[in-house]
């Protein structure tokens, strides 16, 4: 079940780079387009690789078992995500606020970099 976590942890990373990179992808949009449908595949592959992950180490396979402040730092990650995958919904439709939403979004993203790693 190692490989499994560990094809899952890959998986959530190439998730955290495909964020970073339609970040970036969206600073050199047109003004006026709307975002990129990267985000949403980007942050619906980091949804679904880290729930697995945390499930796979709640259910004891591999690892040891996230503890209480281990799952209140995934709850807190799980909510930026999910605003994060919202504001990608909302903002295929509004094309005047693409750039803002791209900002706001990104700094989300670096936000939850942060907490990843800051976070004991």
């Amino acid at each position: 079940m190692t490989i499994v976590f560990n094809v899952l942890l890959f998986a959530h990373f190439l998730g955290l780079a495909a964020l970073i990179g339609a970040a970036f992808l969206q600073r050199r949009a047109a003004a006026g387009e709307a975002l990129s449908v990267a985000w949403l595949w980007a942050s619906l592959t980091q949804l679904i690789s880290g729930l697995a992950m945390v499930g796979l180490r709640d259910a004891h396979v591999v690892s040891t078992p996230l503890d209480t402040s281990g799952h209140i730092k995934i709850g807190v990650k799980l909510i930026v995500l999910l605003v994060i995958a919202v504001l990608a919904i909302l903002g295929r439709n509004r094309t005047e606020r693409a750039r803002g939403l791209a900002l706001t979004m990104g700094g989300l993203t670096v936000l939850n970099i942060g907490i990843a790693v800051f976070w004991g």
